[in-house]
Protein backbone atom coordinates (compact mmCIF):
# COMPACT_ATOMS: atom_id res chain seq x y z
CA UNK A 1 0.00 0.00 0.00
CA UNK A 2 1.33 3.39 -0.99
CA UNK A 3 1.36 5.77 1.97
CA UNK A 4 3.36 8.97 1.85
CA UNK A 5 5.82 7.82 -0.77
CA UNK A 6 5.99 8.91 -4.41
CA UNK A 7 2.98 8.03 -6.49
CA UNK A 8 3.77 5.60 -9.28
CA UNK A 9 4.71 7.41 -12.49
CA UNK A 10 2.34 5.10 -14.32
CA UNK A 11 -0.55 7.02 -12.77
CA UNK A 12 0.48 10.14 -14.66
CA UNK A 13 -1.13 8.80 -17.82
CA UNK A 14 -4.51 9.30 -16.14
CA UNK A 15 -4.05 13.06 -15.67
CA UNK A 16 -6.36 15.27 -17.79
CA UNK A 17 -3.71 16.84 -20.01
CA UNK A 18 -6.24 18.13 -22.52
CA UNK A 19 -8.18 20.03 -19.89
CA UNK A 20 -4.98 21.33 -18.31
CA UNK A 21 -3.72 22.63 -21.65
CA UNK A 22 -6.99 24.42 -22.24
CA UNK A 23 -6.92 25.97 -18.76
CA UNK A 24 -3.33 27.15 -19.28
CA UNK A 25 -4.30 28.79 -22.56
CA UNK A 26 -7.24 30.57 -20.95
CA UNK A 27 -5.07 31.83 -18.09
CA UNK A 28 -2.47 33.08 -20.56
CA UNK A 29 -5.11 35.03 -22.44
CA UNK A 30 -6.31 36.54 -19.18
CA UNK A 31 -2.83 37.75 -18.25
CA UNK A 32 -1.84 39.10 -21.63
CA UNK A 33 0.62 36.27 -22.28
CA UNK A 34 0.49 34.37 -25.59
CA UNK A 35 -1.59 31.20 -25.56
CA UNK A 36 0.04 27.87 -26.26
CA UNK A 37 0.46 27.01 -29.94
CA UNK A 38 -0.83 23.48 -29.37
CA UNK A 39 -3.59 21.73 -27.53
CA UNK A 40 -4.17 18.10 -26.62
CA UNK A 41 -7.75 16.90 -27.02
CA UNK A 42 -8.92 13.61 -25.56
CA UNK A 43 -11.70 11.42 -26.94
CA UNK A 44 -11.10 8.45 -24.64
CA UNK A 45 -8.30 6.83 -22.63
CA UNK A 46 -6.47 5.71 -25.77
CA UNK A 47 -7.40 8.29 -28.40
CA UNK A 48 -6.02 11.83 -28.43
CA UNK A 49 -5.53 14.62 -30.97
CA UNK A 50 -2.69 17.12 -31.08
CA UNK A 51 -4.23 20.22 -32.61
CA UNK A 52 -2.92 23.64 -33.58
CA UNK A 53 -4.36 26.76 -32.04
CA UNK A 54 -4.81 29.88 -34.15
CA UNK A 55 -5.97 28.22 -37.36
CA UNK A 56 -8.73 29.75 -39.46
CA UNK A 57 -11.14 26.96 -38.53
CA UNK A 58 -11.56 25.89 -34.93
CA UNK A 59 -13.93 23.68 -33.00
CA UNK A 60 -15.41 24.40 -29.58
CA UNK A 61 -12.14 23.60 -27.77
CA UNK A 62 -10.06 26.00 -29.83
CA UNK A 63 -8.29 23.57 -32.16
CA UNK A 64 -9.03 21.93 -35.50
CA UNK A 65 -8.93 18.12 -35.49
CA UNK A 66 -9.10 17.99 -39.27
CA UNK A 67 -5.66 19.60 -39.39
CA UNK A 68 -4.36 17.93 -36.23
CA UNK A 69 -2.54 14.66 -35.60
CA UNK A 70 -4.34 11.57 -34.35
CA UNK A 71 -2.76 9.64 -31.48
CA UNK A 72 -4.50 6.28 -30.90
CA UNK A 73 -2.47 5.59 -27.75
CA UNK A 74 -2.57 6.44 -24.05
CA UNK A 75 -0.81 9.72 -23.28
CA UNK A 76 1.25 10.17 -20.12
CA UNK A 77 2.77 13.62 -20.71
CA UNK A 78 2.13 16.76 -22.76
CA UNK A 79 4.31 19.88 -22.83
CA UNK A 80 4.96 22.76 -25.21
CA UNK A 81 8.29 24.46 -25.91
CA UNK A 82 10.74 25.51 -28.62
CA UNK A 83 12.86 22.37 -28.94
CA UNK A 84 14.75 23.28 -32.15
CA UNK A 85 15.34 26.98 -31.45
CA UNK A 86 13.47 28.35 -34.47
CA UNK A 87 11.35 30.71 -32.39
CA UNK A 88 8.16 28.64 -32.64
CA UNK A 89 6.68 26.35 -30.03
CA UNK A 90 6.69 22.59 -30.57
CA UNK A 91 4.44 19.99 -28.97
CA UNK A 92 6.13 17.31 -26.84
CA UNK A 93 3.83 14.35 -26.30
CA UNK A 94 4.52 11.23 -24.28
CA UNK A 95 2.67 8.17 -25.60
CA UNK A 96 2.60 4.54 -24.56
CA UNK A 97 3.07 2.18 -27.49
CA UNK A 98 5.29 -0.39 -29.10
CA UNK A 99 7.46 0.31 -32.13
CA UNK A 100 8.85 -1.68 -35.03
CA UNK A 101 12.20 -2.25 -33.34
CA UNK A 102 10.87 -2.23 -29.75
CA UNK A 103 7.50 -4.03 -29.93
CA UNK A 104 6.87 -4.03 -26.17
CA UNK A 105 4.57 -1.21 -25.07
CA UNK A 106 6.57 1.47 -23.30
CA UNK A 107 6.77 5.22 -22.87
CA UNK A 108 7.86 7.09 -25.99
CA UNK A 109 8.40 10.74 -26.90
CA UNK A 110 6.76 12.28 -29.97
CA UNK A 111 7.54 15.84 -31.12
CA UNK A 112 5.29 17.88 -33.41
CA UNK A 113 5.60 21.20 -35.20
CA UNK A 114 3.06 23.62 -36.61
CA UNK A 115 3.08 24.52 -40.30
CA UNK A 116 1.04 26.85 -42.49
CA UNK A 117 -1.39 25.18 -44.84
CA UNK A 118 -4.83 25.30 -46.35
CA UNK A 119 -7.97 23.40 -45.51
CA UNK A 120 -10.32 21.62 -47.89
CA UNK A 121 -11.95 24.92 -48.79
CA UNK A 122 -8.62 26.54 -49.58
CA UNK A 123 -8.62 28.73 -46.49
CA UNK A 124 -5.41 29.39 -44.55
CA UNK A 125 -4.99 27.24 -41.48
CA UNK A 126 -2.40 25.77 -39.13
CA UNK A 127 -1.54 22.08 -39.42
CA UNK A 128 0.24 19.72 -37.04
CA UNK A 129 3.01 17.58 -38.48
CA UNK A 130 5.57 15.29 -36.77
CA UNK A 131 9.17 16.36 -36.26
CA UNK A 132 10.19 13.14 -34.54
CA UNK A 133 8.32 9.99 -33.58
CA UNK A 134 10.93 8.59 -31.24
CA UNK A 135 11.33 4.92 -30.47
CA UNK A 136 13.83 5.42 -27.69
CA UNK A 137 16.05 7.99 -25.98
CA UNK A 138 18.76 6.33 -23.92
CA UNK A 139 17.46 4.31 -21.01
CA UNK A 140 13.92 3.20 -20.20
CA UNK A 141 11.88 6.40 -20.36
CA UNK A 142 9.77 7.09 -17.28
CA UNK A 143 8.95 10.78 -17.74
CA UNK A 144 10.27 13.97 -19.34
CA UNK A 145 9.92 17.71 -19.12
CA UNK A 146 10.91 20.67 -21.27
CA UNK A 147 13.77 22.91 -20.13
CA UNK A 148 13.87 26.37 -21.70
CA UNK A 149 17.31 27.63 -22.86
CA UNK A 150 17.40 30.34 -20.17
CA UNK A 151 15.53 28.59 -17.35
CA UNK A 152 17.11 30.28 -14.34
CA UNK A 153 14.65 28.54 -12.00
CA UNK A 154 16.12 25.16 -12.89
CA UNK A 155 18.48 24.55 -9.99
CA UNK A 156 19.92 21.28 -11.30
CA UNK A 157 21.19 22.66 -14.60
CA UNK A 158 20.74 26.18 -15.94
CA UNK A 159 21.61 26.19 -19.68
CA UNK A 160 24.00 28.86 -20.93
CA UNK A 161 22.43 30.67 -23.88
CA UNK A 162 25.28 33.17 -24.26
CA UNK A 163 26.41 31.44 -27.45
CA UNK A 164 23.06 32.15 -29.08
CA UNK A 165 21.80 28.58 -28.95
CA UNK A 166 18.05 28.91 -28.45
CA UNK A 167 17.22 25.21 -28.45
CA UNK A 168 15.37 23.94 -25.44
CA UNK A 169 16.21 20.64 -23.77
CA UNK A 170 14.40 17.48 -22.90
CA UNK A 171 15.13 16.44 -19.34
CA UNK A 172 14.41 12.73 -19.07
CA UNK A 173 13.86 10.54 -16.06
CA UNK A 174 15.00 7.08 -17.13
CA UNK A 175 15.42 3.70 -15.46
CA UNK A 176 18.05 1.08 -16.25
CA UNK A 177 18.02 -2.70 -16.55
CA UNK A 178 19.63 -2.98 -13.11
CA UNK A 179 16.70 -1.12 -11.46
CA UNK A 180 18.60 2.13 -10.98
CA UNK A 181 17.69 5.57 -12.32
CA UNK A 182 19.35 8.34 -14.30
CA UNK A 183 18.37 11.90 -15.16
CA UNK A 184 19.63 13.01 -18.58
CA UNK A 185 19.43 16.03 -20.85
CA UNK A 186 18.85 15.72 -24.59
CA UNK A 187 18.96 18.38 -27.32
CA UNK A 188 17.59 18.52 -30.85
CA UNK A 189 20.24 17.46 -33.37
CA UNK A 190 18.43 18.14 -36.65
CA UNK A 191 16.81 14.72 -36.76
CA UNK A 192 15.82 13.52 -33.35
CA UNK A 193 17.11 14.02 -29.84
CA UNK A 194 20.81 13.67 -29.05
CA UNK A 195 22.22 12.88 -25.62
CA UNK A 196 23.91 15.90 -24.05
CA UNK A 197 24.78 15.05 -20.46
CA UNK A 198 23.87 13.14 -17.32
CA UNK A 199 22.47 15.22 -14.49
CA UNK A 200 22.84 12.23 -12.18
CA UNK A 201 23.08 8.49 -12.74
CA UNK A 202 23.10 5.18 -10.91
CA UNK A 203 20.79 6.31 -8.09
CA UNK A 204 17.51 5.19 -6.54
CA UNK A 205 14.18 6.49 -7.75
CA UNK A 206 13.64 9.02 -4.96
CA UNK A 207 17.04 10.63 -5.52
CA UNK A 208 16.49 10.77 -9.27
CA UNK A 209 13.12 12.46 -8.76
CA UNK A 210 14.75 15.21 -6.73
CA UNK A 211 17.03 16.06 -9.66
CA UNK A 212 14.35 15.59 -12.29
CA UNK A 213 11.74 17.82 -10.70
CA UNK A 214 11.69 21.32 -9.31
CA UNK A 215 9.66 22.47 -6.33
CA UNK A 216 6.61 23.27 -8.43
CA UNK A 217 6.40 19.98 -10.33
CA UNK A 218 7.53 17.68 -7.53
CA UNK A 219 4.22 17.90 -5.68
CA UNK A 220 2.48 15.66 -8.21
CA UNK A 221 4.60 12.69 -7.13
CA UNK A 222 3.45 12.79 -3.51
CA UNK A 223 0.22 12.02 -1.71
CA UNK A 224 0.33 15.17 0.42
CA UNK A 225 2.08 18.54 0.30
CA UNK A 226 3.55 18.25 3.80
CA UNK A 227 5.50 15.15 2.83
CA UNK A 228 6.61 16.74 -0.46
CA UNK A 229 7.88 19.89 1.25
CA UNK A 230 9.77 17.91 3.87
CA UNK A 231 11.26 15.68 1.18
CA UNK A 232 12.43 18.55 -1.02
CA UNK A 233 14.06 20.34 1.90
CA UNK A 234 16.21 17.37 2.91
Amino acid sequence: MIKTLAISLAMLCLLPYAGRAQDNAQRAQGTGQPAQAFELQQENDSLYWVVARGGSKVDAMGGDKANGWRLPYPVYQFQVGDIDGDGSEDALVGVIKGTRFYPQKARRLFIFKQIDGTDKKGEACKKVRPMWLGSKLGGILEDFRFIAPADTNDTAHSPDSANGDRRGRIRALESTTDSLYVVSDYKWSGFGMKFERFIIKGVDKETALRYFTNKETALQYFTDKETATKYLNQ
